[in-house]
């Protein structure tokens, strides 16, 4: 796969199918996330897979409670916008992406494998999270669909005490992906322009260029 269209179509795939994804394919997830790149080359970074849905139906009741959170927490503001003005593009966005995360709630004991990423000593993600990324690109390659969320660290000890994960080494549980065959098509997420959300060498100054819509394809 050209590594463009692996960037550019990478996106949540929340809604897959339960076909099993073969060991071999979870193999070569798991070397590309840990071909990247390790502060001080000290890889100090655990990957555990789950495909056990008993393990799942443990933790399915702490990822929703987790989601509760944020709902009521982190995204309470905009989601009253988007009830008061259920017509304006924007909060139907919102209410996309609502209905998206709900049926991963919804559905979490029954994907066909989780990756749960843990770095040691380290909450600042500087390391787990290109290990992450990288094996979702490498799921993207596979045709694997790939959904990452981090609700779960709203309630980590409910967690990490399911996953048998030790509590005095110093393990931060950063994230927990998704994985399963995509029920739906792959396709370029929509973004705010690059100039919009970009400055040049002082905060508030524009790039010198633009960038009409996405450079891929």
């Amino acid at each position: 796969m050209d590594l463009r269209e692996a960037l550019y179509t990478t996106r949540a795939m929340r809604r897959v199918s339960d076909k099993p994804i073969p060991a071999e394919v979870q193999a070569r997830i798991l070397d590309a996330a840990i071909r990247a790149p390790s502060g001080g080359n000290s890889q100090t970074w655990r990957f555990m897979l789950v495909d056990d849905q008993k393990v799942m139906a443990r933790l399915a009741p702490i990822y929703a409670k987790s989601m509760d959170i944020v709902w009521q927490q982190f995204y309470k503001d905009r989601l009253a916008a988007a009830a008061a003005n259920p017509d304006d593009p924007e909060s139907q966005q919102m209410m996309r992406i609502k209905h998206s995360a709900d049926h991963l709630t919804e559905n979490f004991a029954t994907y066909p494998l989780m990756l749960l990423a843990f770095s040691q000593f380290d909450a600042s993600g500087g390391s787990i999270f290109p290990a992450v990324w990288n094996a979702m690109l490498a799921a993207r390659g596979e045709g694997v669909g790939a959904a990452l969320t981090s609700a779960m660290m709203l309630h980590a000890d409910e967690a990490l005490e399911v996953l048998g994960v030790p509590k005095d080494e110093g393990w931060n549980m950063a994230c927990c992906v998704t994985f399963g065959y995509p029920t739906g098509r792959w396709g370029v997420a929509a973004r705010v322009p690059v100039e919009e959300v970009s400055y040049a060498n002082h905060w508030g100054n524009p790039v010198p260029f633009k960038v009409n819509g996405p450079l891929w394809p």
